[in-house]
């Protein structure tokens, strides 16, 4: 099985799994074979995402974006300080988060990680 993902522009609107027997070709998986089913049974533009993250840096999920340049699927930015970490194309805090097994959220306005009560 394989996922594959639409995309209206660069943005993942939906996810779907295809049945390997749609996807082999000369006894190997084909990415353009299962894009072809896809867009047989739905039309627009899709991509193969990895499950296990294997290309294509992450698994697509609806609202994530794909990045031609670095042909990666990317989360949204879950908070305006955050940076892409570029190898791995997820967003990093900029302060990392204690590591002392408590429970901690992030605070953007004072960009730190609060100890949950």
């Amino acid at each position: 099985m394989a996922h594959f993902a639409q995309l209206d522009g660069n943005t993942v609107t939906q996810v779907i799994v295809v049945a390997n027997a749609e996807l082999m070709e000369n006894g190997s998986e084909s990415e353009a074979k299962g894009i072809a089913f896809c867009q047989s049974l739905f039309g627009g533009e899709w991509k193969q995402t990895s499950y296990n993250g294997n290309f294509r840096k992450n698994y697509a999920g609806i609202g994530f974006t794909y990045d031609l340049e670095r042909d990666a699927f990317i989360e949204p930015k879950p908070y305006p300080s955050w940076v892409l970490n570029e190898s791995t194309c997820q967003w990093k805090e900029p302060t990392p988060m204690p590591t002392d097994d408590k429970l901690y959220f992030w605070d953007e306005p004072t960009v730190s990680w609060i100890e949950q009560a």
